[in-house]
């Protein structure tokens, strides 16, 4: 969950140009010559549409051509979050309580690296992205886990119950 520093600046400049636009930043990764941006509409009853990654990439690729932060050649990609949606702020452990995910640590807790279970929350000071000392706590099969939200190397929701939920509520 550590970003580097041009995925950090890029963070910076970008966000607004989003929040203008109607739309979160959830993620911005840059690997391999290739930028990715993760985006979601503010309102969470609508999903994001091909025609809404378009709207964005042009936006986008106006003001990265104008800033120039990236020296190489890249390509830009323009994301939805999807169902197995990334948890990446600290914010995004209290939104999604009560859902099952799948997390992996950078190192060892408890003698594991990876965990699946029921998220229950973030427990610390406060659910904002300051706070230094949070714990993540999850229900697994094995019993409540608290993982120091430092260690945590990827976070996602796990579809699986999701998907069912959708396939219900349509039958």
């Amino acid at each position: 969950m550590m970003a580097s520093a041009l995925e950090e600046r890029l963070d910076v400049l970008l966000r607004g140009v989003l929040g203008a636009l109607g739309f979160d930043l959830i993620r911005v990764r840059y690997q391999g010559n290739c930028l990715e941006i993760m985006a979601e509409p503010f309102d969470r009853n609508l999903e994001m549409r091909v025609e809404d990654c378009a709207l964005i990439s042009r936006k986008v690729s106006v003001l990265l051509d104008e800033a120039d932060p990236i020296s190489a050649e890249y390509r830009l990609e323009v994301t939805s979050p999807g169902l197995a949606r990334p948890l990446v702020r600290r914010a995004d452990y209290a939104r999604f309580a009560g859902e099952m995910v799948k997390i992996t640590c950078r190192e060892l807790v408890e003698g594991r690296r990876r965990f699946h279970g029921r998220l229950v929350g973030l427990s610390g000071d406060s659910a904002t992205d300051s706070a230094d000392a949070d714990k993540i706590d999850i229900d697994t099969s094995f019993g409540r886990v608290s993982l120091d939200y430092g260690l945590v190397e990827a976070a996602k929701l796990d579809p699986n119950e999701i998907m069912a939920r959708r396939h219900k509520s349509k039958g």
